[in-house]
């Protein structure tokens, strides 16, 4: 029997099990920190998002930049701090917002709203006036698309900065749903908007942009496992071993990634009972 040439393999193998698990460690870490999942629960955002549906949130974009209009958000609810809402913002710091029953302005530009469904359009605080309101630093104005269900800015006023957990980026499940992928870029619907003295605030410029950050989002674990097979490429090619290692049994686990998802802990962004 060879010593050394058990010692070794032994060692090869010690090394790539301590690999994997730092590997998987890194790829866990990353992904909690840079994305969640959440459950839709409740119809104020129809007929962008379906009561029911799981989404993922982004949540790192937003350290490089500040959130814009047309942004789809996940928060803590500023009524309810024990809940997380969902919806999207229509007005960011320094701008001034009207609200004239179902028509909404901002900066002097009227919006033509593409994702409000005339049919799910009204406005159930139409008594509260909100005229030329200047939305303060670090705070947003939000409204949910189901307009004549949702309990949003007009109800209770402005979302703080500090209570944004990131952006709703992708719906992934169930399947065959109309509104599956990433969700739509609609900066179109604010192009007209400008605060003065500034340039337009949301980083996209017009319908048909690619969403930079979104494609991120969803290559991220891709980039992971190419790497991850590179890496075991490398060692298979100097080594005569069975290529079934321990760390192609991780990059399988790691490729069911919806599966973790919807398996992991996910939080549910509630609408009020009374807004279903």
């Amino acid at each position: 029997m060879n010593v050394e040439l058990d010692f070794e393999k032994r060692y090869r193998l010690v090394r790539e099990v301590i690999e994997t698990i730092v590997l998987t460690i890194l790829m866990f870490l990353v992904i909690r920190l840079a994305v969640q999942n959440f459950n839709i629960e409740g119809m104020s955002m129809e007929p962008t998002l379906h009561d029911k549906e799981l989404i993922l949130v982004d949540k790192w974009s937003y350290l490089f930049h500040a959130p814009t209009r047309g942004d789809v958000i996940v928060f803590v609810a500023p009524p309810e701090p024990s809940q997380d809402y969902i919806k999207r913002i229509v007005a960011v710091p320094g701008d001034t917002i009207t609200i004239r029953d179902t028509t909404v302005i901002v900066d002097g530009a009227r919006l033509k709203e593409t994702y409000v469904d005339p049919k799910r359009q009204g406005n159930l605080y139409a008594y509260k006036t909100i005229s030329n309101m200047l939305v303060p630093p670090d705070d947003y104005f939000v409204l949910g698309d189901n307009r004549i269900g949702s309990s949003d800015s007009r109800n209770w006023g402005f979302v703080p900065r500090a209570n944004i957990i990131g952006r709703a980026a992708l719906v992934y499940w169930p399947l065959g749903e109309d509104n599956n992928g990433l969700l739509p870029n609609v900066s179109n619907v604010f192009a007209n908007v400008h605060q003065a003295g500034g340039a337009p605030s949301s980083r996209h410029n017009g319908a048909g942009v690619l969403d930079i950050d979104g494609i991120f989002l969803l290559i991220m674990p891709g980039l992971f496992v190419v790497f991850s097979r590179r890496r075991s490429a490398q060692k298979l090619l100097g080594q005569r071993r069975n290529p079934v290692s321990l760390s192609h049994l991780v990059l399988k686990l790691m490729l069911q990634f919806p599966q973790y998802l919807h398996l992991s802990a996910s939080g549910a962004l509630n609408s009020p009972a009374a807004l279903p």
